[in-house]
C-alpha cells in the first residue's frame, strides 16, 4: 500500500508541470472534409472519373495559442492534408509557431501559405478554390509554381518567416522571407538536379527569397471595396543560376467590389523570367490531380500545365468573376487568360513556343448550414499550346461534390 501511495505521490508531481502549463494554453481541432464526383474529358485522351478530393481541400489539425500577457500570445499550427476515397496518406500543410498581438500582428517561423495565395487575391477571390472547378493552375488562370509562391491548393512555402500586420485604417500588409542558400533543404544538387530538391532551394550568395502584398478594404454603405497588390521574387539558387536563368518575378494587382448580394472581382498577374525549377514555368501539382496530359504523361493525365509560362519566359494571367448570393445559395461565373510567351530560339519540339489558354466557369454553392455546403458546376478551356513536349489540350470539366467544416 505505501509503494502504491508513493508512486501515487510522484506520478502526481510529475503531472502537475504539465497541468500548469497546460491551463493557459489553448488547443483547438479544426477540419474540414471534402468529396467530389468529378469528371475531366481532355480531347484526345480518355476521360477521367472519380469520386474524391484530388484539390485537396480535406484537412485536420491543431490550433495552438497562449496568452503571454501584455496583449502577446504565443501561437502555432499543425495541419495535415487527408483526401477521402483515394486511399492517399495523409500530406503536410502548414506547420508553424510564432507570436502575435493585437498592436503589431502576427509574425510565423516554419512552414507557410504565402501572401500570394491567402492574402492578396489567388485563393480568396476564387469561390471555387479547392475544387475540380478552380482557377488556379488546373484553371489555366492564376500562378501555381511547386515552390509555393503561387496560389496553388496544396501550395506552401518551407524554411520561411510571414509577418501579418494589423489592419489600421483598412489598410494591412504581409510579407514572407526564405533564407538564401538553403542548402540544408536541397543537398548535394548538381548541374542536373541529382542528388536533392532544387524547388526547395534559396536564392544565390546569401539572396533571399521574398513576398510583399498590400491591402485595403473598406465599407461605404453598401458598397464593398477590397483592393490588393503585390510583388514576389524568387531568387535563383547556386547550381540554379550555373545552368542558366535570371530571378523570377511576379507582379499582381486585382480588387472586388460588392453590392447588397452581388460581387464583381478580378487579378491581374504579369510573370517575369519564369524559373523551370519549381517556379512558374513548372506544371502545377499543387493538387493531386496527377501529371500533365502529352507523350510524358505517366500517370493518365488529369493535371494541366495551363498556368505556366516558358522557361526563362515572360507572360501575364488575368481572371474576371461575378458571383451572385440568393438566400443561401451563391450563383458564379467566371474566366480568364493565360498567355506564355514564346522564349528564344525555338528547339526541334517547339519547347519554347507561345501558349494561350482561356477559361470559363459556371456553377453554384448552396450552403445546406454555416458549416456544410453542396456545390457543383461546369469548367471549359480552350488551349492553344504550340509546345509538342507538354501538348496540353482542351478539356471539359464537371463537378458536384459535399464540404463540412468541424
Amino acid at each position: 500500500m505505501k509503494k502504491r501511495l508513493i508512486s501515487l505521490a510522484v506520478a502526481g508531481a510529475l503531472a502537475a508541470p504539465l497541468m500548469a502549463s497546460a491551463q493557459g494554453t489553448h488547443v483547438t481541432i479544426f477540419g474540414r472534409l471534402q468529396a467530389e464526383y468529378a469528371t475531366i474529358d481532355i480531347d484526345g485522351f480518355r476521360n477521367q472519373t472519380a469520386i474524391t478530393d484530388d484539390a485537396l481541400q480535406s484537412r485536420w489539425g491543431l490550433q495552438i495559442a497562449e496568452d503571454l500577457g501584455m496583449g502577446l500570445r504565443a501561437l502555432g499550427r499543425v495541419e495535415f492534408a487527408i483526401n477521402p476515397g483515394s486511399g492517399r496518406q495523409q500530406t503536410a500543410r502548414e506547420q508553424w509557431v510564432g507570436l502575435g498581438g493585437d498592436q503589431w500582428g502576427e509574425l510565423k517561423f516554419g512552414r507557410v501559405q504565402s501572401p500570394f495565395k491567402d492574402f492578396a487575391g489567388g485563393q480568396t477571390i476564387d469561390p471555387f478554390a479547392y475544387t475540380s472547378l478552380h482557377a488556379t493552375g488546373s484553371g489555366g488562370l492564376m500562378v501555381s509554381s511547386l515552390n509555393g509562391y503561387g496560389a496553388g491548393d496544396n501550395g506552401f512555402v518551407n524554411s520561411a518567416v510571414r509577418y501579418d500586420s494589423p489592419v489600421v485604417e483598412g489598410f494591412s500588409l504581409s510579407a514572407l522571407l526564405m533564407p538564401g542558400s538553403a542548402d540544408k533543404l536541397s543537398p548535394a544538387v548538381n548541374n542536373f538536379g541529382v542528388g536533392g530538391d532544387p524547388t526547395n532551394a534559396g536564392g544565390k550568395n546569401g539572396e533571399w527569397d521574398f513576398q510583399i502584398a498590400a491591402k485595403y478594404s473598406a465599407q461605404f454603405d453598401a458598397l464593398g471595396v477590397d483592393v490588393f497588390g503585390g510583388y514576389s521574387r524568387d531568387n535563383r539558387s547556386e547550381w540554379q543560376k550555373d545552368v542558366g536563368g535570371r530571378n523570377e518575378e511576379i507582379y499582381r494587382g486585382g480588387a472586388s467590389l460588392s453590392y447588397d448580394e452581388f460581387r464583381l472581382r478580378g487579378q491581374y498577374e504579369y510573370v517575369n523570367n519564369a524559373n523551370p525549377f519549381g517556379g512558374a514555368a513548372t506544371c502545377t501539382d499543387a493538387a493531386a490531380f496527377g501529371q500533365a496530359v502529352g507523350p510524358i504523361s505517366l500517370d493518365g493525365g488529369r493535371g494541366q500545365c495551363n498556368s505556366a509560362m516558358n522557361a526563362n519566359g515572360d507572360g501575364y494571367l488575368w481572371m474576371l468573376g461575378a458571383d451572385y448570393t440568393i438566400g443561401n445559395t451563391m450563383l458564379i461565373a467566371q474566366g480568364g487568360m493565360t498567355k506564355a510567351k514564346s522564349q528564344g530560339a525555338r528547339g526541334i519540339f517547339g519547347a519554347s513556343a507561345r501558349r494561350n489558354v482561356e477559361n470559363i466557369t459556371v456553377g453554384v454553392i448552396h450552403n445546406l448550414s454555416r458549416r456544410s455546403s453542396l456545390f457543383g458546376g461546369y469548367q471549359r478551356v480552350w488551349v492553344n499550346d504550340r509546345n509538342i513536349v507538354v501538348g496540353d489540350a482542351d478539356r471539359n470539366v464537371y463537378s458536384v461534390g459535399v464540404r463540412h467544416d468541424f
